[in-house]
């Protein structure tokens, strides 16, 4: 793996994928909303900004996403949901990584094996919900991935190497997450990035489209 692209590198699980990546010897370019502007929450901004990339990536990760946006956190049940936190929660959870899957086909190597991997969520899998609540970060993770299962069949016909998945990191300790730990064992990430770049490491292009926790196991949609 020799060129890749971190969106949302200056994230706990994105620095960490582009520490590991160089520790492996691969030019890594990264970009964020803090150090770039890329602010998903301006698609117009965003658009123009990834439309200014040129490069052929071995890999190219998503790694933006927020449970909480503006302070609002996740509702505890349907009755609390806000049509305006619901559409901020497709803006940058759904919406942002689509916009960099518009630019995979000209982006991802043709030649040769590219990855295209986006972070998602196990609470996105509506097969695996049974505890209801945070409706809106749900639904979005579930959008996502239909995103990133349609654009699989797509890029499949014209790079017939490519793999393109959605990846559930695990409980990784980041800013993201530290209010909503409580009991659930979690991992640091640096630990995430070397586990999803060793799924990573082991997808072949028949497994495109898929779904896949940080062990490599698929999840129900």
């Amino acid at each position: 793996m020799e060129k890749a692209l971190i969106i949302g590198a200056s994230g706990g699980i994105g620095g960490a994928l582009r520490n590991e990546l160089e520790a492996r010897g691969a030019k890594v370019i990264g970009l964020s909303r803090s150090s770039d502007d890329l602010d998903f929450m301006d698609p117009a901004a965003a658009e123009r900004k990834l439309s200014q990339l040129e490069d052929n990536f071995d890999l190219i990760f998503v790694t933006t996403g927020a449970l909480e946006i503006d302070g609002a956190a996740p509702e505890k049940t349907i009755r609390s949901l806000s049509a305006q936190e619901m559409m901020n929660q497709f803006a940058l959870n759904a919406v942002g990584p689509a916009l960099v899957l518009k630019q995979a086909g000209r982006l991802l190597a043709r030649d040769r094996r590219a990855v295209f991997g986006v972070l998602s969520a196990r609470v996105g899998s509506i097969g695996d919900n049974r505890l209801g609540g945070w409706v809106s970060y749900r639904a979005a993770k579930a959008a996502v991935n239909q995103i990133v299962h349609t654009a699989a069949i797509e890029l499949a016909r014209s790079h017939k190497q490519a793999i393109c998945v959605a990846l559930h990191p695990g409980t990784v300790k980041t800013t993201f997450t530290e209010k909503y730990l409580a009991r659930h064992p979690a991992v640091t990430p640096e630990q995430a990035a070397q586990n999803l770049l060793a799924v990573i490491d082991h997808l072949s292009a028949a497994e495109t489209g898929g779904f896949f926790d940080w062990a490599g196991k698929p999840i129900p949609w």
